[in-house]
């Protein structure tokens, strides 16, 4: 890379410089080792490999690097690398004083009715830029937000031709009926793109069975093929140019009963007259509902072609556990609420047939698409119903991790017994599953025990000792209590890091009961939150 960065020194303007560099982080940004943080290893390694070379390349890079950098630790250890080889009489390039120093000018967002995406536009310009003295911009930052993959940054790039794309801008406003385009402040435009490198680095960031509900429906895929990766670093400097807003705009809050009346107003409509099974359409509707408040930000009278397409065929199937009825009935539901929806977000008739065009095409896919879980995993509803009663599709395989026997039908008789909402219902499960554990303290034998209740006699004296089923002895009243704090975590997945780290040892083959004992071990050694993350994130 040192020898790559020489060219950086026949380099003469400061966005060369940074275009350049932000390439060169972004050859390693979101690649993901487990245990490992990709991109501190790297980062500072190359400020410490530029360090030691003591050349005018190294200097180069330190310097584009304490501006560029992604992380404030990697931008200081870049500056006071920099500085120190400044003392040495190491010549810096023609570009160090100018590189970092692009002040913004104004800002865009681009867009249709529809409200897919909203392409952030901020131009900036550089004291020796000509025109400079006019006001006039030197270049452009394009970011994409997507909202139908819940407000993440898909894509961003920067263009030296800003004029011409504004223009572009306003004549494509106002030339289609369906084009947006609209000046923000800088302020404002800080805000919406840090938010939307958040969300970005919430996915990368976590594994996709444990991403909060906003970006369950975002993936790697949604990254790759655009150029982000090679401006993120940059993209990142030119957020921090812009102003901080005093007091930013929060997206609508929806709370469960201003959903349920919005559902309501819905249900007594003409568009939904129609619809033959009240539970199923009231069921449906909820779960719509929910993905325009939860993912799209609180705008659930939006509707779009994409925005089916993402809800039918990504969403859903990673999200929600459908009864074969609500199954059935759900594109009927969704296609009565487009009718009764679109309107009221404004969208005109040709947009709102669009839609429901889209909705019919994807019909098929979403048939095919959406696996009964049930059925999927080989089990009863009615484990579905003991493992799901949040209807959180993504939580499955964690939660059979946690309480194993919820999927048997051992339990299916007394599950009243075995709730793992309640503390009595999860130290009933882990006494019974407690690393193979079973209780004989008490008398009679009960049908949850081992051997089904077929005791060896009446005659004979009860055992006080707790025994596991390979002879060993069983665990205390304290092991139980730590298993039943990881298995409440593991449930409610807090954190996510948690479950993250579990799987990474059970695809190394770890069995249940190793996994099970690692995470008690990294529990009981946790000072607090913090210091718990980072030791699964080394698992």
């Amino acid at each position: 890379m040192l020898r790559a960065a020489r060219a950086l020194l026949a380099m003469r303007h400061p966005l060369d410089v940074e275009l350049g560099v932000s390439e060169m982080l972004g050859s390693w940004w979101g690649q993901r080792v487990p245990g490992v943080d990709v991109d501190r290893l790297l980062s500072e390694g190359l400020v410490a490999h530029a360090t030691k070379a003591g050349t005018s390349a190294g200097l180069a890079v330190l310097t584009a690097v304490s501006v560029l950098g992604p992380s404030p630790r990697q931008r200081d250890l870049a500056n006071e690398a920099a500085q120190t080889l400044s003392a040495e009489d190491v010549a810096p390039p023609m570009w160090a004083e100018s590189v970092g120093t692009a002040r913004p000018v104004t800002a865009y967002v681009s867009g249709s009715r529809f409200g897919d995406i909203d392409n952030i536009i901020c131009t900036f310009r550089y004291d020796l830029d000509p025109g400079a003295d006019t006001g006039e911009a030197g270049h452009a930052l394009i970011a994409v937000i997507d909202h139908n993959a819940g407000g993440v940054l898909r894509d961003a790039w920067v263009t030296t031709k800003a004029d011409r794309l504004l223009e572009h801008c306003r004549r494509e406003a106002a030339d289609t009926a369906m084009a947006t385009f609209a000046e923000l402040t800088p302020a404002r435009a800080r805000t919406l793109l840090e938010n939307g490198f958040n969300r970005t680095h919430q996915v990368l960031n976590s594994h996709a069975g444990n991403r909060p509900v906003r970006v369950t429906g975002a993936g790697d895929e949604h990254f790759s093929g655009g150029s982000l990766a090679a401006h993120h670093a940059l993209a990142l400097a030119r957020v921090r140019a812009l102003p901080p807003e005093t007091a930013p705009t929060s997206e609508p809050v929806w709370p469960r009963d201003r959903r349920a009346m919005l559902a309501a107003r819905f249900l007594a409509s003409e568009e939904s007259a129609e619809l033959s099974d009240s539970y199923a359409a009231s069921r449906c509707v909820d779960h719509i509902i929910a993905y325009g408040c939860d993912v799209d930000a609180g705008r659930p009278l939006r509707v779009s072609p994409r925005k089916v397409e993402s809800f039918l065929l990504t969403w859903l199937p990673r999200r929600v556990v459908l009864l074969p009825e609500e199954q059935q009935a759900m594109p009927h539901v969704l296609a009565a609420w487009i009718r009764w929806a679109g309107p009221r977000f404004e969208l005109p008739k040709t947009a709102v047939d669009a839609t429901l065009d889209a909705l019919w095409e994807a019909t098929a896919d979403f048939t095919s698409t959406y696996l009964d879980p049930a059925a999927s995993y080989g089990l009863r509803r009615e484990a579905i119903r003991r493992l799901l009663p949040d209807d959180d599709l993504s939580a499955l395989a964690r939660r059979m991790f946690a309480f194993p026997l919820l999927a048997s039908d051992l339990v299916a008789e007394s599950a009243s017994e075995f709730d793992p909402a309640t503390r009595t219902g999860r130290r009933a499960l882990l006494r019974l599953d407690h690393f193979g554990e079973y209780d004989t303290s008490g008398w009679p034998r009960g049908k949850h025990s081992a051997d089904n209740g077929n005791g060896t006699g009446a005659d004979e004296a009860p055992n006080t000792d707790t025994r596991t089923v390979d002879g060993g002895p069983g665990a205390s009243e304290e092991e139980l209590a730590a298993h039943e704090r990881l298995a409440e975590r593991l449930w409610n997945g807090e954190p996510p890091a948690l479950w993250e780290a579990a799987q990474r040892l059970l695809d190394r083959g770890h069995s249940r009961r190793e996994v099970l004992s690692t995470l008690l071990t990294v529990l009981d050694d946790a000072d607090d939150e913090d210091d718990l993350v980072e030791r699964l994130t080394e698992l």
